[in-house]
């Protein structure tokens, strides 16, 4: 292998490449630092920005690092004053059609742009004229476009098009009037986006940002008229401490629920226990299914950006989704009816609040069909992980110093197998267990589905349960979806159990999670180190199945019945619209 190798030379250190790869990747791989914006590992590399120039010895001019492959016998000079200040002009121009608002902005702090400007040590700009000021859109439910912080780096428009194949924004116009926009120039949410957040993760500045919603839930948690009950998802507490500067895929489970009892609020839940909800309904509709000679495959429901991608391309499979609602949904719905009941509290005066990992989550909880029968909604405000980082920052709570706590009773109990929900094939999973011990009647020890973990963006498995052998596949990506969507709309899959999730690993990497910079996201595999994190959870958990959870027990007996029963359908599930679908 070594034979095959390339050797050159990186400012006076010898290094040694696979062919055809680039100059970035070798100089990164030999420790040596290259400044990127554009950048994104497997996702672009369409060298636009020219920050990563560099100096190659026998050529004229710069050398773009990100997009030149390496030669044997290259002499490579990455920090020569003439390649300075062409980084320091390259930053000059950017900022000479940007809004320097950099105190108030969301990405302050977290900012590429900001970070290489201090770095190449940019204290004033030396080029200025017009700028153009732009109308933020901030019409959907989920997220904001401000494009008078975009660089054009074009990182959003590169995910959503080869990673998510949804096409929602591109560059429109020409020369200094280009930009990143919708098909003519439309709202993002009048077009066909699924407020998946991909476009949010990819951003390096505050260009693109969730629709932020904590001033209306300060004034909630500071109303004494208001019961105010937070529930946090499981990829949360995986991504959180890195708020905080903690290793990626640190489990911060104890001081999570510390710091929101610290912010106010009257009960902190876990929706880990919705998730075991979800879990029983999904299992019982899906033995429905196959032994009744239902609909298959049967697709989950959990993620709401592949609800609304399936909905807007995919109208005509609609009935093979799951009936059931998103865990958070599920809870919350519970949290208005039967916690309110047994604690003798009025629905209208309790606020409900999720922590998710997931932007589409806001757009989720609007939904109309996400009220009850008194017309209340479920679930009355989501917020980010981000989002609570920032509360907690807001609240001047020092973090890493708090003491562990546990979630409230009577509804904190949660089982290992929803702790794995944030990771893509958990859902499957922990699905599989129940549904396992529901057909044989027993309790199956072997409850490791190994082949639907993993990241893969498509895991297919056949998989022996109660002596019959169930197709399964579970798909993450939206481009990944479509594949499998295509493959049964054409009748060509033989599917029984279908999982998809929107983001690329599930919800571990979601829309709503920390953002981490190009760099980190070429060095450290993140969706990885998160998913670690739950799996650990599942591991070290005493009940590892979701129908052994006591209080899900205690619920269908005194409140919902049976599984799939009537009560159960009334709170617990949810149906389905085709929308208007707009193409680029």
């Amino acid at each position: 292998m070594e034979e095959n190798m390339i050797t050159l030379t990186i400012d006076g250190k010898t290094v040694k490449a696979k062919p055809n790869t680039t100059i970035l990747t070798a100089a990164r791989e030999a420790g040596i630092d290259i400044p990127t914006l554009c950048f994104l590992k497997d996702i672009n590399n369409a060298g636009d920005c020219r920050m990563c120039i560099v100096e190659v010895e026998g050529r004229r001019g710069f050398t773009t690092s990100c997009i030149t492959a390496v030669a044997e016998g290259m002499v490579v000079h990455t920090n020569t004053p003439a390649v300075i200040e062409a980084r320091k002009t390259v930053l000059d121009l950017i900022l000479s059609n940007h809004h320097e608002d950099c105190l108030t902005c969301i990405r302050s702090g977290n900012c590429e742009l900001q970070a290489l400007a201090r770095k190449y040590n940019v204290r004033k700009i030396r080029y200025t004229g017009e700028k153009i000021d732009h109308e933020v859109d901030d019409k959907s439910p989920s997220l904001v476009r401000d494009f008078n912080k975009c660089i054009l780096c074009k990182r959003c428009v590169a995910t959503c098009k080869k990673v998510q194949e949804i096409g929602a924004i591109d560059v429109a116009e020409r020369g200094f009037n280009s930009c990143v926009s919708t098909v003519e120039n439309k709202s993002i949410n009048d077009v066909d986006c699924t407020f998946c957040g991909q476009c949010i993760e990819s951003c390096p500045t505050g260009a693109l940002h969730e629709k932020e919603s904590t001033d209306e839930l300060w004034a909630k948690i500071r109303d004494p008229e208001t019961t105010v009950i937070v529930q946090t998802a499981p990829a949360v507490r995986a991504g959180l401490g890195e708020e905080f500067d903690l290793p990626i895929g640190t489990n911060v489970t104890g001081k999570m629920v510390s710091a929101l009892k610290a912010l106010g609020f009257d009960k902190v839940f876990d929706t880990n226990t919705g998730a075991d909800f979800t879990i029983m309904e999904e299992a019982n509709e899906f033995v429905e299914r196959v032994t009744k000679g239902g609909v298959l495959p049967m697709m989950t429901s959990c993620c709401p950006a592949w609800v609304k991608f399936a909905e807007m391309n995919y109208p005509e499979l609609l009935p093979h989704l799951s009936s059931c609602k998103s865990p958070h949904q599920m809870f919350g719905a519970l949290l208005k009816t039967y916690y309110a009941e047994k604690e003798g509290l009025n629905p209208e005066k309790i606020y409900t609040v999720s922590v998710m990992p997931c932007v589409a989550k806001k757009f989720e909880r609007s939904r109309e069909e996400m009220k009850n029968k008194d017309g209340l909604y479920d679930v009355d405000n989501v917020i980010t992980t981000r989002e609570l980082a920032r509360m907690i920052k807001e609240a001047n709570i020092d973090f890493e110093k708090l003491e562990e706590s546990t979630f409230d009773d009577p509804m904190g109990e949660a089982t290992g197998a929803a702790a794995i929900f944030g990771v893509t094939g958990g859902v499957m999973e922990a699905a599989l267990r129940t549904a396992q011990d529901t057909l044989t009647g027993k309790d199956n020890t072997a409850i490791e589905f190994k082949d639907v973990r993993g990241g893969a963006g498509i895991k297919r498995a056949t998989v022996n349960v109660a002596g019959k052998d169930v197709r399964v596949v579970v798909a993450s990506g939206l481009k990944n979806a479509r594949k499998i969507m295509e493959e049964i709309k054409s009748g060509k899959a033989d599917y029984d159990f279908v999982e998809i999730m929107a983001c690329p690993g599930g919800c571990v990497v979601g829309g709503g999670q920390p953002i981490k910079s190009s760099k980190i996201r070429s060095e450290v595999d993140v969706r990885e180190l998160r998913s670690e994190a739950l799996y650990s959870i599942d591991e070290k958990s005493t009940l590892r199945k979701s129908h052994e959870n006591p209080v899900l027990k205690k619920i269908y007996a005194d409140y919902l019945g049976e599984a799939g029963g009537h009560k159960a359908h009334e709170l617990l599930h949810t149906h389905y619209v085709a929308r208007e679908k707009y193409d680029f």
